[in-house]
């Protein structure tokens, strides 16, 4: 693909941010998407242009839109990047039904907003849209229950628009990481840690074990096993490139293993090598 403009989302930390940084490098006219304007400031000057936008809040998409096509008149947009998102964890017991909420109105409603209105500029620019999902939209682990159901609904979504606007000469692009040192995790650590002193004791005597576990497998990612964010936005760069771009982009060694050995495992011989993996 040539270059020209782009828009990421969620660009304020993490991938997000790796990956604006790396399409400026490669030429590209960034659009960042951020919620705070001193994030939006910080990026524009390394040379990516801020975009104030919530993808929970449907007037700030639509004025994101109207910015975006008024500073590239009718080149339109040549990539999406749908990157914001967050991660609720906890026992499905005992996770509030309004935080379940609020990560699908993240992770997953707020994707579509955004694509509903980028997707005009996205056709204009003969572009293409790259939706950042995760290992865990395909495999669910344990505790995830809520991040694993926002994703496994962006897959779907990703491919219903793929082959919705297969004739339209858009393509739709996933990337699939495993683990990542990103803010998310310190995010959703602290989340979690506030969801598990709600829960009544009998939660705790269920699942205590469970969730220290799963803590301490987060933290090693966070903190020595996550790949870096720049690896992801790699691939996002080659999925916005490539003449014949793939539609599953996989990112990272452990979700590479995951996924092949979901692939030949029966789901009983699954959960048994998660539980574990997962034991105290």
């Amino acid at each position: 693909m040539a270059r020209g403009n782009v828009v990421v989302t969620g660009a304020s930390t993490g991938i997000g941010e790796a990956t604006a940084l790396r399409l400026a490098g490669e030429g590209f006219d960034v659009f960042a998407g951020v919620r705070k304007a001193s994030d939006g400031e910080r990026l524009r000057g390394a040379g990516v242009r801020p975009l104030i936008v919530d993808v929970t809040d449907e007037a700030a998409i639509a004025a994101a839109a109207d910015e975006v096509a008024a500073a590239t008149g009718g080149a339109g947009v040549q990539g999406l990047v749908n990157n914001a998102g967050i991660a609720v964890s906890g026992p499905l017991e005992y996770v509030p039904v309004d935080e379940w909420r609020r990560q699908l109105e993240v992770n997953l409603i707020g994707q579509v907003a955004v694509i509903q209105r980028f997707l005009p500029l996205v056709r204009a620019g003969h572009g293409r849209i790259v939706n950042v999902s995760s290992i865990g939209g395909r495999i669910a682990l344990p505790l995830a229950g809520p991040y694993a159901a926002s994703k496994f609904a962006l897959e779907a979504i990703s491919d219903t628009l793929r082959r919705e606007t297969r004739g339209q000469g858009i393509d739709v692009c996933l990337i699939e990481p495993g683990g990542v040192k990103t803010p998310i995790w310190d995010k959703g650590l602290s989340e979690a840690d506030a969801l598990e002193a709600a829960m009544p004791a009998e939660g705790e005597a269920l699942y205590g074990k469970l969730i220290a576990a799963m803590r301490r497998e987060v933290t090693r990612i966070a903190t020595d096993t996550g790949i870096e964010p720049d690896e992801v936005a790699a691939k996002i760069v080659d999925a916005l490139t490539a003449r014949r771009p793939k539609t599953r982009y996989l990112v990272g060694r452990d979700a590479k293993t995951r996924w092949a050995a979901a692939k030949r495992l029966s789901d009983r011989t699954l959960d048994a090598l998660i539980a574990r993996t997962l034991k105290p």
